[in-house]
C-alpha cells in the first residue's frame, strides 16, 4: 500500500477533524484567549480598586503600582484563573455540542499556559509571581496550574475522541497562532 505523504497528511487532518475552517478559526481563538487571560488580571485589579490598563498581552495598574500587595496577588491569580475558566466553559460546550470549535477554545487555553510556562521563561509568568508572593515553589504553582488544565484537556480529548496524532496537529496550529499574536502585539507596541 503506497500512500503519498500529502495524502497521509490529508487523512490525518480529516481524522483529527481539522479542516481549513478550524485552521482559520484558531487565529481569533488565540486573540480571544490572550485577551480573556488579561481580562482576568484586569478584573481582579479593578475589583480591589486599582485603575487598570488592558492590552493584548498585559494588564497593569495605571499608576504602575497596586494599592495593596494583596491586590497584586489577586490580579496575578486572575489571569490563570480566567484561563482555567475558559477551558472549563469550553469543555462543557464540547461535551454538549461535540464541536471541534468548542474543543479548539479548550485546547488553546491549555496550550497557551503550557507554551508560556515552558517556552516563555517560567520566571516571567504569572505562576512564578504568585509563588513568590505566597512564598511557595514556582514550579509547584506552575505544576498545579498545568495539572488542572491538562486534566480539562484530557477530558475534552475523550469527549471529542481525538488521538495523540491529532494533539500534535493542534499543537502546530497553536504555535502558529501564538506567533501571530506575539507578532501583532510587537507591532502594536512599536507603533
Amino acid at each position: 500500500m503506497n500512500i503519498t505523504f500529502s495524502k497521509k497528511i490529508n487523512n490525518d487532518l480529516k481524522e483529527s477533524q481539522i479542516n481549513w475552517k478550524v485552521v482559520v478559526a484558531f487565529i481569533p481563538i488565540a486573540f480571544f484567549t490572550y485577551i480573556f487571560h488579561e481580562l482576568g488580571h484586569w478584573t481582579f485589579g479593578e475589583l480591589f480598586g486599582n485603575d487598570m490598563t488592558l492590552s493584548l498581552n498585559n494588564s497593569a495598574p495605571q499608576t504602575r503600582h497596586f494599592i495593596d500587595d494583596s491586590d497584586a496577588l489577586w490580579s496575578a491569580i486572575g489571569g490563570p484563573l480566567f484561563t482555567m475558566l475558559q477551558a472549563l466553559i469550553f469543555l462543557l460546550l464540547t461535551w454538549l455540542t461535540k464541536s471541534i470549535y468548542a474543543y479548539s477554545f479548550t485546547f488553546f487555553a491549555v496550550f497557551l499556559r503550557f507554551f508560556s510556562i515552558v517556552f516563555g521563561g517560567i520566571n516571567l509568568q504569572d505562576e512564578a509571581r504568585i509563588a513568590a508572593m505566597l512564598d511557595m515553589n514556582k514550579y509547584l504553582v506552575a505544576a498545579i496550574t498545568l495539572s488542572i488544565l491538562f486534566f480539562i484537556l484530557w477530558r475534552s480529548n475523550r469527549i471529542i475522541k481525538l488521538n495523540n496524532k491529532a494533539i500534535g496537529y493542534f499543537t502546530v496550529l497553536g504555535v502558529f497562532a501564538i506567533l501571530i499574536v506575539i507578532g501583532v502585539n510587537e507591532f502594536i507596541i512599536t507603533k
